[in-house]
């Protein structure tokens, strides 16, 4: 068993390490402030082949393995929650349901333009009625010959309403819920199709979420992905890849919190000493690092499973469940060494704090996870 990082996953993370530093670092505050979409920074990553990591070169993206997509994942959440959600889900989501399941078609027209960055999927599953009960959609695909017409709305998506290619989920046949559920491509632009962006989120400010509206929507069959109700089992085959991502981005806010109260606890002197000398405050950076370490080793655990074409949706459940409530306790210790400067916008603790939230919630909710991780035990 190998806990080394190859020679080329430690220069990737380098570069994103680099890049994150001189691009993301001087801008984050801003960007969540004024909950900007840095569509210029995406563009960059996208020339970095950040946003086509797991696409094949075939097809222009750089091919890289699962465990390499987590450890550009933690690197940039170290630095900006919004900017790795958005790498995340452009990459696990909507690029990776049409990588696993699109059509030899579908994969020549939307992979290239996806893996460069110079478009954006998006992955329209969620509906005002339907979050964790994701079988209970009922947003519609009627067939009318070779075309197909949708209606209903999408509700929290990511890249919502600066995205290009969107993958649908819409319920096909009514009286089957779980096989009666089909996905389908929508372009932006087309007749019927509307984004309209949410704003006010508690967190990842700067990511893009959106409620999509679908009125007499006409996509032609070729937009079909996969067989006409295979869409759900592809569904959950996409969450559980989801969940390693959401896993490594909980991992890098826990990271990056931890960094910034030892750089601070070093620093701020009470009683004419540092308060990193003060065993109240050690304590909690030890428990810090210690389950930061274990989240990291659950991912990594979760992400190697699904390199080796192993089952891991336990493993994913697992990884994603502590590293998300690990990114909690983290942030929320970080913010309690800086005292009443973590309160403040001053120091980025309380922006990771505010993002690491998101992790107890996306791509299924911790309780989500207990029942997923309780039923993979049971079988």
């Amino acid at each position: 068993m190998d806990f080394e990082l190859s020679p080329e996953q430690l220069e990737m993370r380098r570069t994103v390490r680099e890049f994150c530093e001189r691009e993301v670092k001087p801008n984050a505050r801003r960007w969540d402030e004024t909950a900007e979409f840095p569509l210029g920074t995406v563009r960059a990553l996208g020339t970095l082949g950040v946003m086509g990591m797991l696409v094949p070169e075939s097809y222009g993206g750089a091919g890289l393995d699962t465990l390499s997509v987590a450890v550009v994942i933690e690197e940039l959440a170290r630095y900006d929650g919004s900017l790795a959600l958005t790498v995340a889900s452009h990459n696990g989501l909507g690029t990776g349901h049409l990588l696993r399941f699109g059509s030899p078609e579908q994969k020549r027209r939307y992979l290239p333009d996806l893996a460069s960055g110079r478009k954006l999927a998006a992955w329209a599953l969620s509906e005002p009625g339907s979050g964790s009960d994701a079988a209970a959609l009922r947003t519609t695909a009627v067939r009318r010959g070779d075309r197909w017409r949708l209606n209903g709305s999408k509700v929290f998506i990511t890249q919502g309403s600066v995205g290009d290619i969107f993958v649908v989920l819409a319920r096909t046949d009514p009286r089957d819920r779980h096989k009666g559920i089909t996905a389908f491509v929508v372009e932006k632009g087309t007749p019927g199709f509307s984004q309209h962006p949410l704003k006010g989120k508690l967190g990842m400010c700067a990511s893009d979420t959106a409620e999509l509206r679908f009125e007499d929507v006409e996509v032609p069959d070729e937009q079909r992905i996969g067989e006409v109700g295979e869409g759900f089992s592809g569904t959950l085959q996409i969450l559980d890849r989801g969940r390693i991502g959401i896993g490594a981005l909980a991992v890098g806010l826990a990271r990056g919190a931890l960094e910034e109260a030892l750089v601070y606890a070093r620093d701020r002197q009470a009683f004419g000493q540092p308060i990193a000398k003060f065993e109240a405050i050690g304590f909690m950076l030890a428990d810090m690092a210690t389950e930061i370490a274990a989240a990291r080793l659950l991912v990594t655990r979760a992400a190697a499973l699904a390199d080796a074409g192993e089952r891991f949706t336990r493993e994913a459940s697992m990884a994603k469940l502590f590293a998300s409530e690990t990114a909690m306790r983290a942030t929320s210790k970080a913010i309690q060494i800086h005292g009443g400067y973590g309160y403040t916008r001053d120091h980025p603790v309380e922006r990771y704090f505010r993002d690491a939230k998101l992790g107890e919630i996306g791509e299924g909710t911790s309780e989500v996870q207990r029942i997923v991780i309780a039923r993979e035990v049971l079988r």
